[in-house]
């Protein structure tokens, strides 16, 4: 059972106590090392998606090798990249293939090792890294398909472009979770042929509580509307606030409930402030998953006014508690949600149309229930087993087919 590496998983360790190598074997006929940005005790997608894979995977015959990203965070930013390739270049020694699971923080030191050892590697794409940061960082105002034809930009957003770009075209195979973004991976020049479309899997919230005991333990009253994420630009939060005084007409009382952090914060709290809604806008930061649960499950309901998402696993969480759903009708959303059938969807920032679905969904019963009813069974199309099938699919044909 893979003595040395059972040796590296329990003895190597980083100063904050991720292991260096956590290794998953059960006599497998393929090893597999993943690269991940974030492994447990982080919290977030590719810790969740790591996780997994390692308990999945040795099942169908993949031994799991995991280098997480975590063991270099406190070396400086250029040195981190450069020791964080050597301990990939090092573990890939006994490994068939290379998974990273971003195209930047991981995905470049997998690059470098692939040139050095001539191994294979797949790379999934959660997201454009490059546009994210330009958005953040960097100055920059468009949307990701108008980005993606543009060539003028900032010196660090180009620099990042590269960077994704040069990791996924010497890729294997790209893992992409929506249809949406594999036409992104396109537009990168990553032939069609090597892109895979794998869609994301539903990993519910259990909230044993009833909403109305949930309402009254959390104080809520009138009519209460939730969003979430990480507080950026692109979640357009700011034009959520400013239609509070038009809700409140239309519906009366009202609240919004803000769930997240992010640079944006300090910002959208001024707002309220100028608006004077201050006690009309909760905002309740970074919750656990159960604190979470709780919220979506008591709210009336849930609105994500982006303008970017590859494949949302909080609209797959909260389709699934059975909140119904506002969002737009951008990237992966209408993947999702057909319009009126599993929530309804808008262009991104419009306010009218915002008013209109909010004050529909808030006030037509029936229309709540069809959509809670279909938005449920929608989420069972998410399983687990299905995406980890067709990922293991997809290494072992690899690696059969591969030279000799």
């Amino acid at each position: 059972m893979c003595p040395q590496l059972r040796k590296n998983a329990e003895s190597s360790s980083a100063e904050n106590g991720t292991p260096l190598y956590h290794c998953r074997c059960y006599d497998a006929g393929m090893k597999l090392l993943i690269a991940t940005g974030l492994y447990p005790p982080d919290i977030g997608g590719p810790a969740t998606y790591t996780t997994m894979l390692e308990a999945e995977l040795p099942a169908r015959g993949i031994e799991v090798l995991v280098v997480p990203y975590g063991l270099v965070r406190t070396y400086p930013k250029f040195l981190r990249h450069v020791v964080y390739a050597w301990k990939v270049f090092c573990a890939s020694k006994r490994c068939d293939l290379l998974y990273a699971l971003d195209p930047v923080s991981v995905g470049l030191s997998v690059r470098i090792v692939h040139l050095l050892t001539g191994k294979p590697y797949f790379l999934r794409v959660p997201g454009d890294y490059a546009w994210e940061q330009g958005r953040q960082r960097f100055g920059v105002h468009d949307m990701l398909d108008t980005f993606l034809t543009q060539t003028k930009q900032h010196p660090a957003v180009r620099i990042l472009n590269a960077v994704e770009r040069w990791v996924a075209r010497g890729a294997s195979r790209v893992i992409v979770p929506s249809r949406y973004l594999r036409g992104v991976v396109h537009a990168w020049g990553v032939s069609p042929e090597k892109s895979v479309v794998i869609y994301s899997a539903l990993h519910p919230i259990r909230v044993s509580e009833s909403k109305e005991h949930l309402r009254a333990r959390l104080g809520y009253t009138g009519t209460v509307f939730v969003t979430a994420g990480r507080l950026v630009p692109w979640k357009g939060v700011g034009t959520l606030i400013a239609l509070i005084p038009r809700l409140k007409k239309q519906i009366g009382r009202v609240t919004l409930v803000v769930v997240g952090d992010g640079p944006e914060r300090a910002r959208l709290e001024a707002q309220t402030a100028t608006l004077g809604v201050t006690s009309d806008v909760q905002f309740a930061g970074t919750l656990t998953k159960d604190a979470l649960g709780a919220v979506l499950k008591a709210a009336d309901v849930f609105v994500l006014n982006t303008a970017y998402e590859g494949l949302s696993h909080q609209l797959l969480e909260v389709m699934d508690i059975g909140t119904p759903v506002v969002t737009t009708d951008v990237g992966g959303n209408p993947e999702l949600i057909t319009d009126g059938i599993h929530g309804l969807l808008v262009s991104y920032d419009n306010t009218e149309q915002l008013v209109d679905a909010l004050g529909r969904m808030a006030t037509h019963h029936e229309l709540r229930q069809h959509i809670v009813q279909r938005a449920r069974l929608r989420t069972k199309e998410f399983s687990e087993t299905d995406g980890v099938a067709q990922l293991a699919d997809l290494l072992i044909t690899h690696c059969n087919h591969a030279p000799v």
